[in-house]
């Protein structure tokens, strides 16, 4: 095998790699014979043919060549028949493309195949006959068919020869073509007498190695003299006919004369070429008209060239050549076909990237072969042509998949020809997604509300973000960022869905210590690298109505009686006092009103519904009892309401010991009196006995101690000092209160006398809870020993 390996790789400005290599190889090779290593001839590394997914593409339907990746080499795949491949036509070569991708390149490869010596000349007639007359001269010529070869060059045909030569001889005559004319010339006169029909064999040799050979049959019948051969009117003919003509079509009209008379003058015409010629064209053997009798096709065969045989009755002859020039038609619409292409790119591909190489092949010639192609519009990518009929496909503009996912490209290829014939192919690309796009929240912020004392775990709001991309590029996950409200982790308030973006309640909540706060939600999708984009939730905590109405004035106590005084000449709406009242919530469920309840003279006072402010509501009379005792409630206007009540005590009189007599004469009889001042004296000796108890015990402790201590000095050991505990403190919460309040009320009746013992630090304190916002709260922590329904009065004046 002679191999011959040439070449040529250069860069197009397209944006791939376009080469040449071309091999020789004979036909008729074995399936699986080594053809060249394409690797090594290429420059390329085997792993880069494995990765690239290198592959042949041909125009061709047939594939006589297989490239194997593993090893780099290019095989026969099947056996290759030059004669059947390119007939006569030389040189004869296979043309591919290697196509490689990521990137995208290709080399064009043109494999020559030899010719060998495997057919031998033949004749398509076994036997050929002849009609001389005797009379013919020395030197008359006798047109014989040719020989046709499939090989070509050094073993296509070469010689004829004749045998026996006892009458003829063989003479070959050159064509301007480069073919040449077998003609059998007399050399001696012919005596039909002594021989009426003569054998002669006409043998063609190739030049091959060995040579190879066919053979025809010549009988000649000798007849009576016939002394004028025909003679056509031109050695040469030329008609041109358009390729894809209607069967019947005449080619042209040849023409040949006889000088002899009767039966010798008449000319028969036929034509001498090969079967090939013969199944196209035919000759009317009566009148010389070539018909068309076959299909031509300019790319098949742009011209032919008809050897024409004019013969009498004498066998006389004479020959001319028709050359047929066959005009192209528009009659092969463009080829399309794909060399190589992507399927799936992504949306963030440079600019000029190629994405498709595509071949185009128009087999007509001319204007008519001439194409151009086009893309469809308003799409980011366009067509541009290199060398070769070959068009890359590549991106024009910015691609972005949330656009557009996926194009439908149609590539229309039309050529010039009159009328213009296309072809089309459509290409779909789809748009792979990359991530960059972030989450965007439906709202630039959020307000959520919530009503105070829920449940924890209570869903109070959901959050909502979208991401253009696809799949985990668009997967968007909700993060709660760190801050702190008042000091304290908004974790400790709020939790959100890391899926689905809804906030829960940690806590519950109380308007009163935190009516609303803010923190921020990161929605964060899933690509490499993440991308987010945060927003602010202000959370609004809403009142409920949980807290009654608490009244600041008249300040109840459990120990005495607090009244307001009128006097008998207070006019219509004197103001007798004011009830004072606040509600530590907020908006409605804080709005008090205040109602006359229950009144000792209902008809005396009023209340004022809005500002709790008691009037009279009538002239004060003598009539009236100094004694009045009004009782006020004060309502919110929550769902429900909720309501406190407050008593008011009302003296009406014009001095004070009018109202201290009236306040101090109680309904109790002596026994009653009796009973509690044995109640009193007893109280007085249990706590008298206790104090001297721990007194005793303290003392004890202290002399204890003191000894222990002398006794540790004596020792020399380390004095601990020792410090009793506090049996009593300012708060009177201990085991021993120390401060002791007597009440004494005494009047010019020892019965009614009265004595009060309380404890230390009773008190009406209203109490504002630093980490509250508006909270106010009463703590009463009055304590009394003796609960007395009368106690003894304290006065208040306007």
């Amino acid at each position: 095998m002679t191999r011959q390996v040439t070449l040529f790789i250069f860069v197009l400005s397209l944006g791939f790699v376009l080469g040449q290599v071309s091999y020789s190889i004979p036909e008729e090779m074995p399936k699986g014979s080594l053809i060249g290593n394409i690797a090594h001839d290429l420059g390329l590394q085997i792993k880069r043919l494995t990765s690239g997914k290198a592959r042949i593409f041909t125009r061709d339907s047939d594939e006589y060549v297989e490239l194997n990746r593993e090893r780099g080499v290019l095989l026969v795949k099947e056996r290759i028949d030059r004669e059947a491949l390119c007939k006569k036509t030389t040189p004869c070569a296979l043309h591919f493309q290697i196509i490689l991708e990521n990137p995208i390149e290709f080399y064009s490869v043109a494999i020559q195949i030899t010719d060998i010596n495997d057919n031998a000349p033949s004749f398509e007639k076994s036997e050929k006959k002849f009609k001389i007359s005797e009379s013919s001269v020395i030197g008359a010529k006798f047109v014989l068919e040719r020989a046709f070869d499939l090989d070509v060059g050094s073993n296509d045909l070469k010689r004829y020869t004749l045998k026996p030569t006892d009458n003829f001889a063989l003479t070959l005559q050159n064509n301007p073509d480069g073919n040449k004319n077998v003609e059998m010339v007399l050399q001696k006169p012919l005596d039909r007498e002594k021989q009426e029909q003569i054998n002669l064999v006409l043998t063609a040799v190739d030049g091959g190695e060995p040579q190879m050979s066919g053979t025809m049959l010549i009988v000649i019948t000798v007849l009576d003299a016939n002394d004028n051969a025909p003679v056509f009117t031109q050695q040469i003919y030329k008609a041109t006919v358009t390729e894809n003509s209607p069967k019947g079509t005449v080619v042209a009209v040849v023409s040949a004369s006889d000088a002899d008379e009767g039966p010798n003058s008449k000319i028969k015409y036929s034509i001498t070429n090969t079967f090939d010629v013969r199944n196209i064209f035919e000759v009317n053997e009566d009148n010389g008209k070539v018909i068309l009798i076959g299909n031509t096709d300019f790319e098949e065969s742009r011209i032919y060239q008809i050897h024409l045989l004019a013969s009498d009755e004498g066998g006389l002859t004479d020959s001319c050549k028709l050359i047929v020039d066959i005009q192209d038609r528009n009659d092969n619409n463009p080829e399309i076909k794909i060399m190589s292409k992507s399927t799936l790119i992504t949306e963030d591909v440079k600019l000029n990237t190629v994405v498709t190489v595509i071949s185009i092949e128009d087999k007509d010639s001319g204007n008519n072969g001439n194409v151009k192609c086009l893309v469809s519009e308003n799409i980011p990518f366009i067509l541009k042509s290199s060398e070769n009929n070959f068009y890359s496909l590549m991106t024009d503009s910015e691609l972005d998949r949330e656009m557009a996912s996926e194009y439908n490209i149609t590539v229309t290829c039309s050529d010039e020809g009159v009328p213009s014939l296309s072809s089309s192919v459509t290409l779909t690309l789809q748009i792979s997604d990359v991530n960059d796009n972030a989450p965007v929240f439906e709202r630039s912020s959020y307000e959520a509300y919530i009503v105070e004392n829920n449940t924890p775990g209570l869903s109070i709001f959901t959050v909502k973000a979208t991401d253009a991309d696809w799949n985990q590029n668009a997967r968007v996950s909700y993060i709660l960022e760190d801050s702190s409200v008042n000091g304290v982790p908004v974790s400790s308030y709020v939790s959100v869905s890391a899926d689905s973006g809804v906030i829960h309640a940690v806590r519950s909540f109380d308007y009163e210590q935190i009516k609303d706060f803010r923190f921020r939600i990161k929605a964060q999708d899933g690509g490499s690298p993440p991308l987010s984009s945060n927003v602010t939730v202000k959370m609004l905590i809403q009142d409920q109505n949980d807290n009654p109405p608490q009244v600041l004035y008249p300040v109840q106590t459990g120990g005495s009686v607090v009244a307001e005084m009128v006097p008998r000449s207070a006019d219509v709406g004197y103001l007798v006092t004011k009830v004072v009242a606040v509600d530590v919530d907020s908006g409605q469920n804080a709005w008090l009103s205040y109602k006359l309840q229950k009144a000792t003279d209902r008809a005396l006072f009023e209340v004022g519904s809005q500002n709790g402010e008691i009037r009279t509501i009538r002239q004060v009379t003598d009539k009236d009892a100094v004694k009045q005792r009004l009782t006020v409630i004060v309502e919110d206007n929550g769902q429900p309401s909720r309501s406190a009540t407050v008593i008011v005590n009302v003296a009406v009189a014009d001095s004070f010991p009018e109202v201290l007599s009236e306040f101090t004469d109680f309904p109790h009889d002596k026994e009653y009196n009796d009973n509690l001042t044995f109640y009193l004296v007893l109280a007085l000796a249990v706590v008298s006995f206790l104090f001297i108890t721990c007194l005793v015990v303290i003392i004890s402790v202290k002399i204890y101690r003191w000894r222990q201590s002398r006794i540790l000095y004596h020792s020399n050991l380390p004095v601990i000092p020792y410090y009793p505990p506090r049996y009593s403190d300012t708060l009177g919460t201990g085991t021993l209160p120390h401060v002791y309040n007597y009440e004494v009320c005494r009047t010019t009746d020892s019965r009614k006398s009265d004595n009060k013992f309380g404890g230390a630090g009773g008190q009406n304190v209203l109490i504002m809870d630093p980490s509250s916002t508006g909270t106010m709260q009463r703590i009463q922590s009055e304590k009394s020993i003796l609960d007395e329904p009368d106690s003894p009065l304290e006065v208040r004046m306007l």
